[in-house]
């Protein structure tokens, strides 16, 4: 058996855990997870999903705020003598003396195709840049950004419709067998990583509130692909009579119109002008509402 320690926090992780911790080849000694945190309306404290999988199969569950710093919990990990650490959306930066606890290595799985998109949001930003495709890599940790060296790599094509959370489901249905594989072939010495080119490199920072913000200066396909690409987390939004409009569903479409203004509306959607082109929103949430038509939406304002 392998015995692992699975670094988690988001559900995009849930799947994986669930496949190593019901394999026959692997043992889940114990789960790393980022402590309770404020969520959902009210701001309730709530366990991340990892967490809570975690105390629903009796895995030990270790919530450091950051596992730099605390020395007493990088000394119960070494008890449990892993193999392997296995690291996927984890959010917090490992150290070398936490990185030097498994046997063989730390294998992170990264939502891109290593070089390109580095950092925080690969998904994200892979979507709002209109790419045509995307990946999963398996890699070794090393201190530094996403720089290790690649096991595996496997491509994921993206659609013109397809929004990130769409990608999100993708990625953690197709991520777990590639992890159990990287790690019975790393042990079994049949798996040779390779360093990663710098050719491509780009980085993908975390999204700020700002680049969500519509440009309607933008052509209508830029902006579509912000709202496919932010959908729900955090959404792309526009300002109406002083209140926030999240855009979940939209299309480019033909046509013209003035610069951010309502060119024509229909029970598909509303069209607003863009820099080239026309947005029909779909799907709008105004702020302290629900999610609803924009055609409900646009009903609602005119009246």
């Amino acid at each position: 058996m392998i015995k692992v320690i699975f670094f988690g926090t988001p559900d995009i992780g849930l799947k994986s855990l669930d496949y190593l911790y019901n394999s026959d080849k692997i043992e889940v000694c114990a789960v790393v997870t980022q402590p309770d945190k404020p969520s959902g309306r009210g701001n309730k404290i709530q366990a991340s999903p990892i967490k809570k999988y975690a105390i629903e199969h009796n895995i030990p569950v270790f919530q450091p705020k950051s596992i730099r710093k605390e020395p007493e919990i990088q000394e119960k990990l070494k008890e449990f003598e892993p193999d392997f650490f296995v690291t996927f959306a984890f959010g917090q930066i490992l150290s070398q003396e936490v990185l030097d606890i498994p046997k063989y290595e730390t294998i992170n799985l990264h939502a891109s195709l290593l070089p390109k998109y580095r950092g925080a949001n690969p998904i994200q930003r892979a979507i709002i840049n209109g790419d045509k495709e995307t990946g999963i890599c398996t890699m070794i940790t090393e201190l530094g950004l996403d720089c290790g060296d690649i096991c595996q790599k496997l491509v994921i094509p993206i659609s013109d419709s397809m929004n990130c959370e769409e990608l999100w489901d993708e990625i953690a249905q197709k991520s777990p067998q590639m992890i159990e594989q990287t790690l019975i072939n790393f042990k079994n010495g049949t798996l040779k990583p390779e360093k990663q080119c710098e050719e491509g490199l780009c980085m993908a920072p975390k999204l700020t509130k700002e680049e969500c913000l519509i440009d309607w200066s933008k052509s209508n396909k830029d902006i579509h692909n912000l709202v496919r690409g932010v959908c729900r987390c955090p959404s792309a939004y526009f300002m109406h009579n002083g209140k926030i409009i999240k855009v979940i569903e939209s299309k480019a479409v033909d046509g013209n119109g003035i610069q951010g203004e309502i060119s024509s509306h229909s029970k598909e959607g509303v069209d607003i002008g863009c820099g080239s082109g026309l947005l029909r929103l779909i799907t709008v949430k105004p702020e302290g509402k629900g999610e609803m038509r924009a055609s409900d939406w646009y009903n609602g304002i005119r009246g």
